[in-house]
């Protein structure tokens, strides 16, 4: 196919083995960020105790279990808002899974932080829908100063959102130079 961008998965002119295999990545990756994150705070549900810290590196990390029942550092914590961060969690996972059938087969990295996006909305989504709250239990602190508390999950939709903006910034500058060339 010439001048044109390259087909997405599921078009006739793409081979399927590519396609298996980019799902077959999107899928490892989604699941082994999911099992990370649920192992680790099965864990810490039975190991630690809620707000009692136990230092892992003195004075700069610590583990701290918590329990947030409201979206990304405790905002919106409160009754009710626990269904409607679900469904929008539910519909955020839909829509990366649309958007992820439709990348090419060069946008790997895309992919890659899509499916650390999916596997910790999942991690938080089963959380929140367990136990009504998401388990948090990671403390990293400068001295006195305490972020807030997070887990893998959050982790990993830190880290592919950074994917997704690096990936990005790095296809933009590839189109400029193909412009100026």
């Amino acid at each position: 196919m010439r001048g044109g961008a390259p087909p997405v998965c599921g078009r006739m002119s793409l081979s399927r083995r590519v396609c298996r295999s980019d799902l077959g990545v999107f899928v490892t990756v989604l699941v082994v960020t999911l099992a990370f994150d649920q192992g680790s705070k099965a864990w810490a549900r039975g190991s630690l105790e809620v707000h009692q810290p136990e230092v892992v590196i003195e004075g700069f990390w610590d583990w701290e279990l918590a329990y947030n029942s409201g979206a990304a550092f405790s905002m919106f914590a409160g009754q009710g808002m626990q269904v409607l961060l679900a469904l929008f969690a539910a519909v955020a996972l839909i829509g990366i899974g649309v958007i992820a059938s439709k990348t090419r087969p060069e946008e790997r990295i895309t992919r890659l932080g899509l499916a650390m996006i999916a596997g910790g909305a999942i991690g938080n989504l089963i959380d929140r829908l367990r136990d009504g709250a998401v388990t948090d239990f990671i403390r990293w602190r400068w001295h006195e100063h305490r972020w807030p508390i997070f887990n893998i999950a959050d982790a990993a939709l830190l880290i592919g959102l950074v994917f997704l903006l690096v990936d990005g910034v790095s296809a933009s500058r590839r189109r400029r130079g193909m412009v100026a060339s």
